[in-house]
């Protein structure tokens, strides 16, 4: 149903954005450039909270291989650092050996995307973001764990449902996407919440 939804919006919002950027086009409307500038990157941002829910909606991987944890950190490790960095806040790494999962490693990849941008979103500068993996009980963790101001005590029940957010702009989905995510991956979340920061650790079954 929702792949049905979101194709029903995006078709006449296709259609817009294709007179809009017509309209840019034409000199006529050249005063209204901005305008049609702006109402396409709306049009885009509309498109990419579907394709988020989209994420949501999906009941299966797309690719299950096996893959390591610790190989898909460190190579992706590169981009979080690049915003850290900028922020002037801090990313390490704290990885142990680990056996190799069957787990689609683009979706691992989204998961801690979303997981690392919202631990970086919480905190202000000179703060630290972990990224720990670890065997405990026979599953493999990875946990993420950063010095924010923790997760509002009014949210966190409702932490995995989407649309809820704490974020002035955010949509409520990042971490939706990622419980779905690990939910996919034979994974499950749990997480520790305090002034102090918070700490989310996703478990996935060997």
């Amino acid at each position: 149903m929702a792949a049905g939804v979101a194709h029903e919006i995006r078709n006449p919002l296709t259609t817009v954005k294709g007179f809009l950027q017509l309209g840019l086009q034409n000199k006529d409307f050249e005063s209204y450039s901005q305008i049609f500038e702006l109402m396409i990157d709306e049009i885009n941002r509309v498109n990419a909270i579907i394709t988020e829910f989209l994420d949501i909606a999906k009941k299966k991987p797309n690719k299950l291989e096996e893959h390591n944890l610790n190989q898909i950190i460190n190579t992706f490790y590169p981009l979080l650092e690049t915003r850290a960095l900028k922020e002037d806040k801090l990313i390490i790494r704290e990885l142990n050996e680990i056996p190799n999962l069957i787990i689609d490693q683009n979706e691992i990849r989204q998961l801690l995307l979303n997981m690392v941008s919202n631990s970086l979103d919480a905190m202000d500068v000179r703060k630290i973001v972990k990224i720990h993996t670890y065997i405990e009980d026979d599953k493999i963790v990875m946990s993420i764990n950063d010095e924010g101001t923790g997760i509002p005590p009014e949210i966190i029940e409702r932490i995995s449902t989407p649309f809820v957010t704490s974020k002035e702009n955010g949509t409520g989905l990042g971490l939706a996407i990622c419980y779905a995510i690990a939910k996919r991956n034979n994974a499950t979340i749990d997480f520790t919440t305090s002034d102090n920061g918070t700490n989310f650790n996703i478990r996935f079954n060997r």
